[in-house]
């Protein structure tokens, strides 16, 4: 299965239908069934004590699940998140960025399933692991 959009179309998409994320996010890869993604940390996604917040985990992993299924599918806005499980396994690095490498493990006509392991930049073990469910809207004829 063929990408049905780049990384710039991804980032274009993102920036006009939510605009309130501008900059908050950045496409490193992208690959069949496969991105990885960036959170660009900055001191609205940190709790007290300097750590990222539990909330900014979420939306990193969130993110990265919804541009891979678009990057397979094409330019939907109307996908969307049915079911989340996050385990947050380690404090992050203190004001760092975060990566996530998302993988999806199935792309259906409906639904989408995807892993998404989540590591503080430069870090070797990772701070969270989430799996994400997306439900794909009905192509209309």
């Amino acid at each position: 299965m063929a990408l049905k959009m780049s990384k710039g179309e991804l980032m274009e998409f993102l920036d006009a239908e939510f605009p309130q994320v501008t900059g908050e996010f950045a496409i490193e890869e992208l690959g069949e069934m496969r991105i990885r993604t960036r959170l660009n940390v900055g001191e609205r996604h940190l709790r007290p004590g300097g750590t990222v917040s539990g909330p900014s985990i979420f939306a990193l992993a969130d993110v990265s699940v919804y541009l891979a299924v678009l990057a397979m599918i094409g330019p939907q806005g109307l996908a969307v998140t049915t079911n989340c499980s996050i385990d947050f396994m380690r404090k992050p690095v203190a004001a760092t960025d975060l990566i996530a490498e998302c993988r999806l493990l199935k792309l259906g006509r409906v639904l989408a399933v995807g892993e998404v392991l989540i590591f503080s930049d430069g870090g070797e073990a990772p701070v969270a692991r989430a799996s994400l469910t997306y439900s794909i809207p009905p192509v209309r004829t």
